[in-house]
């Protein structure tokens, strides 16, 4: 069990700038000391940082939680770089070795084999998914029965996990990845069951039976013929993550993360972790068991003066983490000193790859691989080291231990701090579980991506509305959070451009000798900023110093993003008439498209870039030509038809202008756009003859609007007074609206047609005569108003009963009466 008992050793601080260096006051959330330390590099001469941070172990593709890592990482390092101004160096590792991928690409390559020597549903194919179904049950779902038939395993899960099906915990506890795991194995016995049972009667080809079982088949043909594979053929492992980094690579240049400056390979470094392994047995803290392994020594370590578990001391002993950092494949010997001790080098078994060393053929243990290779590529001491939140123990802290007993000298003790600033990005999580590999409760980020679940942009926006420390959970609200500060900037840039494009359009106003100005106009001619413009430059003012004071607390980019919107909603409370497009607007439009770049927010963009806005707030290169002036002439054609005097027939040459535009050889990507305006100039001049001609404009000015433009993705959004419209791309808050704006109408339609149903059908009610309602042959005597007095057996009805008759009767009087004076 963990204990909370131990208590982290001291950190030592950085050596500190002297007092030609002015270095940014920035503080990190140090998992060294679980608290904000004020961030110094080792060379801040040079402002250079070293960064190492754990890539990912390539054995299947990324999903949400990997993008929640290294998106966030990626975002710190911009700031870093880009904002504070340090020259980063970024060495990220790739485990491309490891028990996960040396299982992974064993189990694929024994049931490809498998697959390819079984071309049809024979026995061999249903005794081993049989046999498959009863290990599978037996090691992860030990409440059922491992003999229980196929086709009595869905019964048989139900009755035993019902507690967790539920949605309960294991043990009346919080539900959390214990929870997820079990349903994991649950989902896979039940598909698996349920195509034997399948094949069992014919009902089921071979390729989706394979599909449906290849769960439960790739462990069982593993532990029955695992160890006869030929482990020398690396290929067999190699050609899985070499694909699935390939992959990895274009799923974070898809999330728009910069390229690590390094990139360190497992394999490629054989030798070198050889020779650090040997060093640290040469230093006295590691120590060898008779079948070649090689562990290292926590007792000699500490008796060394050195601390074991700088990151999480309460963890050390919790043996469910400290055997899951060992790897599946990794046995318990009872040859270790002492049970915390961690495998340095790994002797190799039949069926595992395998490396030369002077203790025999084997491999690397997990943990020493990021101390080699990092100490190779950044030396005995680095500024940060980042990486998931669930590494901490016990591969960080194993990392730790062993770096600094090896850049130690031998025989004294271990004043070394390797690392200098420990960075845990949290987790990504969904109901309560971690998204894991493991788990299979995962997206995948190229699944997100090409469903449109997510964009790169709302993804990155998501994270950074969060604490990089903290954990995130997909929820509604999340979501809704996100996009509603993604539609908030993109307003806002693009009606900052809007302004500092556009500033010489009038906006009613004052007169001026005569002539009709804005009032942002008689400021600039007198040079005197407006009160709106006093107002944003001061905003503008107040917003810098937050943001920067928020970065620097341990980039703290949930008040970053609260501060850019709390700056828009200034922006978007003053009057447009009174700003200057060359100084306040324009500025304050920089100013964050620069932190919108340094957030990685608008791909490739450099925070130098003195373009306004991100990607997504101008209509296609290709549409300008030709939406510009055919917005102008609507805008014309509007005012006037809109006017006292309304529009004349000479008003109409006004789109000749656009047949200047229509020279027939408009590129292919400007057709559709040349397309429209043409059209409706066309529609336009075939409007001569009509007798409502201000009417009509003003419909084919809509249709422009709402329908051929909106086609083809852009927007004239109609504004007040005599300001041109905007013109704007259609965005996800557009079409939101229009959807919500459609399904209520839609909604009105039909309660409109319901109840308009609901009247003709009472109407209808009234057509037949009360004096003939009765006159069936349910009933054999009437009275003379035609009210049945006998049943048809001539049994006269109870009093009761003609009653209730009798007051059908009036009512259907009523209506009929009413009916008949609506047709008369």
């Amino acid at each position: 069990m963990a204990t909370s008992a131990r208590q982290q050793p001291a950190w030592v601080a950085p050596r500190q700038p002297d007092g030609t260096i002015q270095l940014p006051p920035l503080n990190i959330w140090n998992s060294l000391t679980r608290s904000k330390t004020a961030f110094v590099p080792v060379n801040w001469e040079s402002k250079v940082v070293k960064w190492y941070v754990c890539g990912p172990t390539v054995y299947n593709d990324a999903h949400l939680g990997h993008a929640r890592n290294y998106v966030t990482t990626d975002i710190i390092r911009r700031i870093m770089r880009d904002f504070f101004g340090y020259k980063v160096k970024f060495v990220m590792n790739i485990t491309d070795l490891d028990d996960k991928i040396i299982l992974r690409g064993r189990q694929q390559h024994l049931l490809e084999r498998f697959v390819s020597d079984n071309t049809s549903l024979n026995d061999t194919v249903l005794n081993a998914a049989r046999a498959a179904l009863q290990t599978y049950i037996t090691k992860n779902l030990p409440l059922v029965d491992s003999k229980t038939q196929p086709s009595a395993v869905r019964a048989e899960v139900i009755e035993h996990y019902k507690a967790i099906l539920s949605g309960r915990s294991l043990d009346g506890g919080p539900v959390g990845d214990k929870e997820a795991k079990v349903k994991m194995h649950i989902n896979t016995v039940q598909i698996a069951a349920k195509a034997i049972e399948s094949a069992e009667t014919n009902n089921i080809m071979i390729n989706p039976f394979f599909s449906e079982t290849q769960d439960i088949l790739l462990p069982y043909l593993d532990a029955e013929y695992g160890s006869s594979v030929d482990a020398d053929d690396h290929s067999i492992f190699m050609k899985l993550t070499q694909m699935y980094e390939t992959r990895f690579m274009e799923d974070m240049r898809a999330l728009n993360c910069l390229d690590p400056d390094e990139i360190t390979r497992v394999t490629e470094y054989g030798q070198q972790i050889v020779d650090f392994v040997k060093k640290i047995q040469d230093n006295g803290f590691a120590y060898v068991t008779s079948d070649g392994s090689v562990y290292f020594d926590i007792k000699a370590f500490e008796a060394a003066q050195n601390h074991y578990a700088r990151l999480e001391p309460w963890n050390r002993n919790d043996f469910d983490l400290i055997a899951d950092g060992e790897g599946a494949l990794t046995k318990e010997t009872s040859e270790k000193r002492s049970k915390p001790d961690f495998a340095l080098w790994k002797s190799s078994k039949p069926g595992e790859p395998s490396w030369p060393s002077p203790w025999g053929r084997g491999r690397p243990g997990w943990h020493i691989e990021c101390s080699a290779m990092a100490s190779d590529k950044l030396g005995g001491q680095m500024d940060i080291h980042s990486g998931g939140i669930d590494l901490a123990f016990p591969h960080h802290d194993n990392e730790l231990a062993q770096s600094e007993a090896y850049w130690t000298e031998k025989n004294q003790p271990c004043d070394h701090q390797w690392v200098n600033y420990f960075m845990h990005m949290g987790h990504l999580s969904i109901q309560g579980s971690k998204m894991s590999k493991s788990l299979k409760n995962f997206i995948t980020i190229r699944e997100a991506l090409s469903r449109g679940e997510w964009t790169p942009r709302g993804l990155r926006i998501v994270f950074l509305l969060g604490n990089w420390k903290d954990g995130i959970e997909i929820t509604d609200d999340m979501v809704k959070a996100g996009s509603a500060w993604e539609d908030k900037v993109n307003n806002f840039f693009i009606k900052a451009k809007d302004i500092v494009e556009n500033h010489s359009h009038t906006n009613g106003g004052v007169q001026l000798n005569g002539s009709s100005v804005s009032a942002r106009d008689v400021h600039q001619a007198r040079n005197e900023p407006s009160l709106s413009e006093h107002e944003l430059a001061h905003a503008l003012d107040k917003a810098q110093k937050e943001l920067h004071g928020a970065l620097c607390d341990s980039f703290n980019t949930p008040l970053a993003m609260a501060t850019i919107s709390e700056l828009i909603s200034v922006f978007n409370g003053l009057e447009k008439s009174g700003l200057s497009a060359a100084k306040s607007v324009r500025s304050t439009a920089s100013w964050i498209t620069s932190l919108i770049n340094i957030f990685g927010l608008n791909g490739l963009a450099s925070p130098e870039d003195d373009t306004i806005g991100w990607s997504g707030v101008s209509i296609p290169e290709a549409a300008k030509q030709y939406v510009y002036p055919l917005a102008t002439v609507r805008d014309e054609l509007r005012r006037k038809a809109r006017s006292v005097e309304g529009l004349s027939l000479h008003d109409l040459d006004i789109v000749k202008q656009l047949e200047t535009l229509n020279t027939g050889d408009a590129q292919k990507e400007a057709g559709p756009y040349a397309k429209v305006a043409d059209n409706f100039a066309r529609d336009i001049s075939a409007l001569k003859n009509s007798s409502s001609l201000s009417k009509d404009v003003l419909q084919l000015c809509d249709r422009l609007r709402n329908v051929d433009l909106w086609d083809q993705g852009i927007y004239l959004e109609d504004r007040d007074g005599s300001q041109p419209a905007l013109v704007r791309p259609v965005t996800k808050e557009l079409l939101a609206a229009r959807q919500e704006k459609e399904e209520k109408d839609r909604q009105k339609q039909k309660a409109k047609e319901d109840s308009q149903k609901e009247a003709a059908a009472k109407a209808d009610q009234g057509r037949q005569s009360h004096m003939d309602m009765f006159r069936t042959s349910e009933y054999s005597a009437w009275d003379e108003d035609g009210v049945p007095i006998k049943d048809l057996d001539g049994e006269e009805l109870p009093k009761n009963r003609i009653k209730k008759l009798k007051k059908d009767w009036e009512r259907q009087k009523k209506l009929h009466e009413k009916w008949v004076k609506a047709n008369d």
